[in-house]
């Protein structure tokens, strides 16, 4: 099953953890916010998306399921 990254910008708080450890997953936009670069989440990559879930101290960051279409 594939899976992708959200993020919820009510509890982000910009410390960039995301983006510094997998930059080919987060982002950053101009105000240094998080930008989700894929959907779904690569298999090979699924490792470091977790890892960045669990990074994020204000626990902003989610891997959800995405539905087959």
């Amino acid at each position: 099953m594939f899976q992708r990254l959200t993020v919820d910008r009510r509890y982000c708080a910009g410390h960039g953890l995301c983006y510094g450890t997998a930059p080919d997953l987060v982002g950053s936009d101009e105000q240094g916010d998080p930008v989700i670069l894929v959907d779904p989440v690569p298999v090979s990559r699924l490792d470091v998306a977790r890892r960045i879930v669990e990074l994020c101290p204000e626990r902003a960051l989610a891997l959800e399921p995405v539905q087959p279409s």
